[in-house]
């Protein structure tokens, strides 16, 4: 496993749409593995490939165990998710993306999510979200597409650096655990 330097919101390759994965290789699943250990060392709760310069479409979340939220401790690695059903309830709610330090802002997102994926393994999945989980999905989804939390957000407020997902965190029930 390897740390990998996180894109900014400046590199055009952050605006790329993401390649579907025609099938789970060894180096997917090394890419994966190199995923988590980049979101866990900058403390976020999602991460794409294309934010560490992989414009394939594979995301991973991790609801963090200390948070008060139904799927806190849910751990998730997708390969060409995507969201196949929404809810027609929305909520704003605050949002910090590893590729946009030093800033937090009020984005709204569908409160229930179906998202159909591959699993690691190359398992079909389909699991539906709420909440939180049905936001940072939702985030990281964006990410694959070109989109950045910054083109959906109604506002936009600076934080000091490295404190955008603990603005989140607070703002979602958590404690002092990073975010998407």
């Amino acid at each position: 496993m390897a740390q990998r330097p996180i894109l900014f919101a400046d590199n055009p390759i952050l605006r790329e749409k993401s390649r579907r994965v025609p099938r789970p290789t060894p180096e997917i699943q090394a890419l994966i593995r190199d995923m988590w250990e980049t979101m866990r060392a900058a403390r976020g709760v999602g991460l794409a490939a294309v934010q560490i310069g992989v414009p394939l479409r594979v995301i991973v979340a991790e609801i963090p165990e200390d948070m008060d939220d139904p799927d806190a401790g849910t751990s998730l690695a997708l390969i060409n998710p995507e969201l196949v059903k929404v809810s027609s309830e929305v909520e704003d709610g605050v949002e910090g993306c590893l590729s946009v330090p030093g800033w937090a802002g009020t984005v709204p997102r569908f409160v229930e999510v179906i998202v159909k994926a591959v699993d690691p393994k190359g398992k079909p999945v389909r699991l539906k979200a709420r909440g939180y989980l049905a936001r940072v999905l939702q985030h990281e989804i964006d990410h694959t597409e070109g989109v950045l939390f910054i083109d959906r957000a109604t506002e936009v407020w600076p934080v000091e650096e490295g404190e955008e997902e603990q603005e989140e965190a607070r703002a979602a029930g958590g404690k002092t655990q990073g975010v998407a």
